[in-house]
């Protein structure tokens, strides 16, 4: 007679040799070469209201952690990347948001990860528009016919391992659905 082990249906996507190792760190077992897996890490929020701006305009992220932009305001907004040393915008950190018609609604989200440690750059393009400084650096600056904050709609994040950087992120970055924010 021959014997089956039982599997729950939530692990049957697993492969029988990260189940094993999985198993075996669970009971306390070395497996030499094994590596664990990566734990899913949080995402970082960015919202977006109705004064046109970024709440949380600087973050910082572990390299592969989702930011999620959370739009709401009743305007729909993109979020651009660029690079300042040249102005050329990117290829693929590049992404619209439709709005929010009111409380109750569903909120629109756009996510990214970046796998590279590094400084991201980013504006909504409804917004605001790259203007080349004197000094040669490429910076947003608010367009004149929108209503708003005379800041320009931009932001930075910081894509990093750095645990005191990590820990200076906005509490509101925490949180998807900010209560009482809806529409500035």
């Amino acid at each position: 007679m021959q014997s089956r082990l039982s599997v729950h249906p939530a692990l049957r996507h697993i492969g029988r040799a990260a189940l094993f190792t999985a198993l075996c760190a669970a009971a306390g077992f070395a497996i030499p070469g094994a590596q664990a897996a990566p734990a899913a890490r949080a995402p970082v929020y960015v919202h977006m209201n109705g004064a046109n701006m970024f709440l949380e305009n600087v973050v910082v992220v572990r390299p592969g952690q989702p930011v999620v932009f959370v739009d709401e305001d009743t305007g729909a907004h993109t979020i651009i990347g660029y690079n300042p040393a040249t102005g050329a915008t990117s290829k693929t950190f590049e992404g619209a948001v439709q709005g929010t018609p009111g409380p109750g609604h569903a909120v629109h989200t756009y996510t990214i990860t970046f796998r590279h440690p590094g400084l991201k750059y980013y504006y909504c393009s409804v917004h605001a528009e790259l203007v080349k400084e004197p000094g040669g650096r490429t910076v947003p600056k608010k367009r004149p016919t929108v209503h708003g904050f005379g800041d320009p709609m931009a932001g930075l994040i910081i894509v990093t391992d750095d645990p005191h950087l990590l820990a200076d992120n906005p509490k509101t970055a925490r949180s998807k659905i900010l209560p009482s924010y809806f529409g500035g």
